[in-house]
């Protein structure tokens, strides 16, 4: 599965993209944050607060408790607003 970080989620990684092989009991986007969180400094950090965090699967927003069964893409970045 291809991971994307955005934005300042990105800038805390330190990476755009990582490609992991999802690993049994990884079934909601929750799970994946749980998951990346505890391998990674970077991940823990950017993912902190998770009321600062929005998801996307296979390019549709999502809420952090939708499925991620199946999907090729999960995209995290900060809330986003217009002007």
């Amino acid at each position: 599965m291809r991971i994307l970080y955005f934005a300042r989620i990105r800038q805390i990684v330190g990476r755009a993209q990582d490609e992991i092989e999802m690993p049994a009991g990884v079934q909601t986007v929750s799970d994946l944050i749980d998951f990346l969180a505890a391998g990674d400094e970077g991940c823990a950090a950017a993912f902190a607060d998770r009321r600062t965090l929005r998801a996307a699967v296979n390019k549709s927003h999502v809420q952090l408790d939708a499925s991620i069964v199946g999907a090729v893409e999960v995209a995290f970045f900060p809330p986003v607003t217009g002007g």
